[in-house]
C-alpha cells in the first residue's frame, strides 16, 4: 500500500475516535437537567405559550411534494458538472444525459398522473 493511503486511514481513524469521543464526554461533562420546566416547555419562533393543540398532524401530500421537490433539486448537482465538460464527454456523454433526464421526466409524469402535485 502506498503511504498516501495508510495516512489518509490514519486521519479518518483518528477523526472518527476524536468526534466519537467527544460526543460521549459531552454526556458525562454537560449539564443534567433532563426533568427542567424551562427545558421541556414549548417554544416556536419566539412564541412560548402556542394557541391550540400541539397534535396537528400534516398531510402526507405536504411530505410528497417536499420529496419531490429534493429529488428534482438534487438532479441539479448531476447537470453542473456534465454541462461542464460536454466537450469531453461527447456524444456518449449526451446520450446517458437524456437517459438520465428520460428517468426524472418519467418520475415528473409520475408524480403528475398520481395527483401528488395538486394541492387541496
Amino acid at each position: 500500500m502506498s503511504t498516501q493511503l495508510i495516512l489518509a486511514s490514519v486521519i479518518f481513524v483518528a477523526i472518527g475516535l476524536i468526534l466519537t469521543s467527544v460526543f460521549v464526554l459531552s454526556k458525562f461533562v454537560g449539564p443534567k437537567n433532563e426533568n427542567s420546566e424551562m427545558k421541556n416547555s414549548v417554544y416556536e419562533s419566539g412564541v412560548t405559550n402556542p394557541i391550540g393543540t400541539t397534535n396537528f398532524r400534516f398531510s402526507v401530500k405536504f411530505y410528497l411534494v417536499a420529496i419531490s421537490f429534493l429529488l428534482f433539486d438534487v438532479e441539479i448537482i448531476f447537470m453542473f458538472p456534465w454541462a461542464i465538460n460536454i466537450l469531453e464527454l461527447g456524444y456518449f456523454g449526451l446520450f446517458k444525459m437524456f437517459i438520465f433526464m428520460g428517468l426524472l421526466f418519467a418520475g415528473l409524469i409520475y408524480l403528475y398522473k398520481k395527483k401528488a402535485l395538486s394541492w387541496d
